[in-house]
């Protein structure tokens, strides 16, 4: 029987009654399986002991002292005690006991006593509020569990039931590995590594245990992406990192050649490489289920254009989807101007297309007089029919959810369950860390762009304080006087009376008549009618509007070469990965491109970071890693839709070693159990 398997109440433990039952349930622990695996947050070492004078050393220390005295602080209802301790070496410490008036009885003066906890230097002394106090005598000099609590429910208490569970039903557990890949990894039984948990003899032995039921955690994982990639097309996915091409290089058709020719400028190699592995899997007979990541201005778009005339030369049709209208126009206008004279049959199709033309241009979709559709989420909506749907590509991936993505694939066996689903390609301008797209997308190869386009140049991100912004005007100004265009970004479209934020709307009447009076503006926001939109955004990219106020609708879908200056206001209040979003908007050309985060004071140590780490890199790939090492992985690109990353006791960041061989030895064993 596996752990989680036992399903005997804990109230049928001695000690456990109603109330203590549902603190426990409080902590989702109602079975005895439950409570075997509330995994401890930590160990206490109590097998090492110090003086009150080594409290700056190190987080807690155990130590063996005597109560010397009992003192009292406060009045009336808050009248606190206050014990006063002396070590073996004669240095005090006091322990201030909030709420435990009790411990006076407890430990009369002249106990001897051991206490462990986190001391610190206070009001001239060294103190401990959050503090373990027993009998000498009744103390263990041993490792112990640190679990999670809720109120109510004690440290001490918690460690004798689980114990008591260990002891009573804990023999005999089964490993959930195989036998085979326990014995390889040198991992000890199920049971073993519970008692290694709950009651180790060392802090090492405690590491271990944790690091084989991670292992065991990230295997069990993996082992389900294995699977579900053979199932739905039938071979694992790609183990290399996606940094070189596991296709057979880039020869391009003769479409792609047109195309190519029609160009300014050449292919990176990272580019080539990305349409090698497109190519390899456009050639094989199992469905193409691809990631391709590239920062912004990288060239993804142009690598998707690239393998969506492959699919076309095939005789089938493509569909690029995009989250907001806003970017399926610009794909739209720039699949126009790129394919379109190779004789590509292009459609720009959104839910805000009118009744006759969409009526249209769905009739020539299922009659396949459309080679290539790109736009929302009408794509997959009902009654859009395809007559042959080869080829799906995703833009912006972390903006849809599983279902969606799944929809727009569903389209192409629609009618014909027979049908071979369509080719995926999926991309992402916001980088996602190695360790998390082997959790979160393990099932999909991955391909990597991170050359830019020659002639590119850094953009330079400067930090403004709130009331500093006279300088960054001026500067703004000189650009715009040199026939450059800017943003002005903000978290709010109206003021707000609880948030004291600047809004778009205010400022957008501010710069227009007080800072650049001489300038024409535009202000662009979610409120914005969809047609007005599209107006404000062409007089933008024609250079009739000199300076775009928007809030973050802008972060995706803008491409105008000749903006150069970035402002985002209150840029603490934005995430990583939108700022790097929304910085790469400028720097589209050649030209030299500024970003500026103004920000407030009273910074959270979480705002300074992103800070700090947008002042410092332009990289996105690194932005990712450290958007990662502060947010955790819960939120990025998107994942916590998605359903992953349940881990118990992994952590794809910090265990992203285990992550990678526990994937290695899932898939080796799959490939085995195949052969």
């Amino acid at each position: 029987m596996f752990v989680r398997e036992i399903g005997v109440p804990v109230t049928r433990l001695k000690g456990v009654g109603p109330a203590t039952a549902a603190q426990l349930a409080r902590l989702e622990v109602r079975t005895v399986g439950e409570l075997l695996t509330l995994w401890p947050r930590d160990w206490d070492d109590r097998t090492r002991e110090q003086s009150f004078s080594a409290f700056n050393a190190f987080p807690k220390i155990t130590v063996r002292a005597k109560v010397s005295a009992h003192d009292w602080f406060g009045f009336g209802r808050m009248r606190t005690l206050k014990l006063v301790l002396q070590d073996s070496e004669g240095v005090l410490a006091e322990l201030p006991c909030f709420n435990r008036p009790f411990l006076e009885r407890q430990f009369p003066v002249g106990s001897a006593v051991v206490v462990h906890g986190s001391f610190h230097w206070k009001y001239g002394s060294i103190q401990a509020s959050a503090f373990e106090i027993e009998p000498e005598e009744e103390a263990e000099s041993k490792v112990l569990p640190v679990y999670p609590l809720t109120a109510g429910l004690a440290q001490n208490l918690l460690r004798k039931l689980v114990l008591r569970a260990l002891s009573e039903y804990g023999k005999g557990i089964d490993t959930e590995l195989p036998e085979k890949v326990r014995r390889e990894r040198q991992i000890p039984p199920k049971a073993e590594v519970l008692r290694m948990m709950h009651a180790p003899e060392s802090l090492e032995e405690a590491d271990k245990a944790r690091k084989a039921l991670v292992f065991e955690e990230f295997w069990l994982f993996e082992l389900a992406i294995g699977k579900r990639s053979l199932e739905r097309r039938g071979k694992l996915p790609g183990q290399g990192d996606g940094t070189a091409s596991s296709g057979p290089g880039f020869t391009p058709t003769p479409l792609q050649s047109a195309l190519l020719q029609r160009l300014p400028f050449a292919l990176t190699e990272d580019q080539k490489s990305a349409l090698g592995d497109i190519g390899g899997d456009f050639d094989s007979n199992i469905p193409m289920a691809r990631l391709l990541q590239g920062d912004v201005g990288s060239g993804k778009t142009l690598v998707a254009f690239m393998a969506a005339l492959r699919a076309v030369e095939g005789g089938g049709q493509a569909a690029l989807l995009a989250p907001t209208e806003l970017l399926a126009r610009q794909h739209a206008e720039n699949s126009s101007r790129l394919l379109e004279p190779l004789g590509v049959r292009l459609a720009f199709l959104t839910g805000n297309l009118k009744a006759a033309g969409r009526s249209k241009l769905l009739a020539e979709l299922a009659e396949g007089k459309i080679d290539i559709v790109i736009g929302t989420h009408a794509l997959f909506s009902k009654g859009v029919r395809y007559k042959n749907l080869r080829f799906a590509m995703i833009d912006e991936q972390h903006r849809f959810g599983v279902l969606q993505r799944s929809a727009i694939i569903e389209k192409g066996t629609e009618g014909d369950p027979q049908r071979r689903p369509p080719h995926l390609l999926m991309m992402s301008a916001t980088p996602i860390p190695r360790t998390l797209a082997l959790s979160v997308f393990g099932d999909l190869d991955v391909s990597v762009i991170r050359t830019m386009p020659p002639g590119r140049k850094p953009i330079i991100t400067h930090l403004t304080r709130h009331g500093n912004e006279g300088n960054l005007y001026g500067f703004v100004g000189r650009e715009l006087a040199a026939g450059r265009q800017a943003y002005f970004v903000y978290p709010l479209i109206e003021e707000s009376e609880t948030l004291s934020l600047k809004s778009a709307a205010a400022m957008f009447e501010h710069l227009k008549t007080r800072v650049f009076p001489g300038y024409p503006c535009a202000l662009i926001h979610s409120q914005v009618e969809e047609e007005e939109q599209r107006r404000i955004m062409a007089e933008f990219r024609s250079g009739a509007v000199s300076i775009l106020v928007a809030t973050s609708v802008v972060e995706v879908g803008v491409d105008v070469p000749n903006a150069t200056c970035m402002v985002i206001e209150h840029a603490e209040r934005f995430g990583l990965a939108a700022l790097h979003q929304l910085r790469g908007r400028v720097g589209r050309g050649s030209l030299q491109s500024y970003c500026f985060l103004v920000y407030a004071a009273n910074l959270t140590e979480d705002a300074k970071a992103r800070l700090k780490v947008m002042h410092e890199t332009t990289d996105g790939f690194v932005i990712a890693e450290e958007d990662l090492k502060i947010r955790g992985p819960g939120d990025i690109a998107g994942i916590r839709q998605s359903g992953y990353l349940a881990f118990d006791l992994a952590d794809p960041l910090r265990d992203r070693e285990i992550l990678e061989d526990a994937r290695n030895s899932a898939f080796t064993y799959l490939l085995e159990e195949l052969s």
